[in-house]
């Protein structure tokens, strides 16, 4: 069997048919899905049964205790026979053109990881696309692409072969948030070979209870947790020093710029926003010079110098500003 496909599935009853049926849509029918109850609380457990009662031949169901996403993913992980992993959060989909055509790559390729593109769904509106900034039509690795580190982490918009994770050891922690960033950039180091189709085949459906979207400020406090255990693997597996430049503006993305923006638009005097500074300039004393900052879009090196200098009322205005005109 060439695909496992795993999805996690928490209290999403409203969006898990939309998601199932984009897999059952498939042009490839070389694949099993896998849907791993996490404890939900509403009717998805049930409907995740129903849907397996209509397509036994393809659909298993795994009731499990809630543990959260990264656990619900490793529970679907243990139980794959496919050699591909493919994870599809439960309220998002995929295109029908997905599996068939990365079932092409598979067969050229054999490549370890296979990373590709996505769009946003924001209520019906899926105009915006993201692909990462990585060669298409040749296979490579992180010692020969270090920017590979800049990539979205996201666990969805890649597969694995499943020998990656059982030769590795590496799982993805339960309970936490920003369990991507612990993850996949972990897989990249110990993959042998990295392909990107430069093709948006996943739709991230926008929630307002998303990560992004969350009104829990504290919990934003986990992007150091996530970073501490990412930095000390690379350190420990001698890759920190190799790799600091890119470390550093993957920190720079997701801690200094994205979870600092997070937390000022609640309350631009909270107490994060300088724990997330002096992160900085202890991990990455030379962080303000790193050569990736140049690449950086014109909005995002505005949002960098202006929380440097700490002026996060400024920056916080600017934001309502430009939401403000967009309305």
């Amino acid at each position: 069997m060439k695909f496992s496909v795993v999805i996690p599935v928490y209290n999403v009853e409203e969006y898990l048919e939309k998601c199932v049926q984009s897999v059952l849509a498939q042009h490839c029918d070389d694949y099993e899905m896998i849907l791993v109850d996490d404890g939900s609380t509403d009717g998805s457990g049930a409907l995740c049964d129903s849907l397996a009662a209509r397509r036994p031949e393809c659909i298993r169901v795994i009731h499990k205790p809630n543990g959260g996403l990264g656990d619900a993913r490793n529970v679907g992980l243990e139980h794959a026979q496919g050699d591909y992993i493919v994870f599809i959060d439960s309220d998002d989909y995929i295109d029908e053109t997905m599996l068939q055509e990365l079932s092409e790559q598979v067969d050229k390729t054999h490549a370890d990881i296979i990373t590709f593109g996505f769009r946003t769904d924001n209520n019906g509106d899926t105009s915006a696309m993201f692909l990462d900034p990585l060669p298409e039509n040749c296979i490579f690795t992180l010692e020969s692409m270090p920017q590979l580190l800049l990539a979205l982490p996201n666990a969805w918009n890649r597969i694995y072969t499943r020998k990656l994770f059982m030769q590795t050891g590496i799982r993805y922690p339960g309970r936490v948030w920003y369990e991507d960033i612990r993850t996949t950039t972990k897989l990249f180091a110990k993959a042998e070979s990295v392909v990107c189709v430069q093709r948006p085949y996943y739709y991230y459906v926008v929630r307002e209870n998303s990560i992004t979207r969350n009104k829990n400020i504290a919990r934003n406090h986990e992007i150091v947790d996530a970073f501490d255990d990412l930095l000390d693997w690379y350190k420990r597996n001698g890759l920190f020093e190799k790799y600091r430049d890119e470390l550093c503006r993957l920190a720079i993305d997701h801690l200094f710029l994205a979870a600092s923006v997070r937390v000022l638009m609640a309350d631009p005097k909270h107490p994060l926003l300088k724990e997330f500074n002096r992160y900085m300039y202890r991990y990455f004393p030379n962080f303000e010079t790193n050569r990736y900052i140049s690449q950086l879009p014109k909005a995002k090196k505005l949002a960098f110098d202006l929380l440097r200098k700490k002026q996060y009322r400024l920056l916080r205005m600017l934001f309502l500003a430009k939401d403000k005109l967009a309305k």
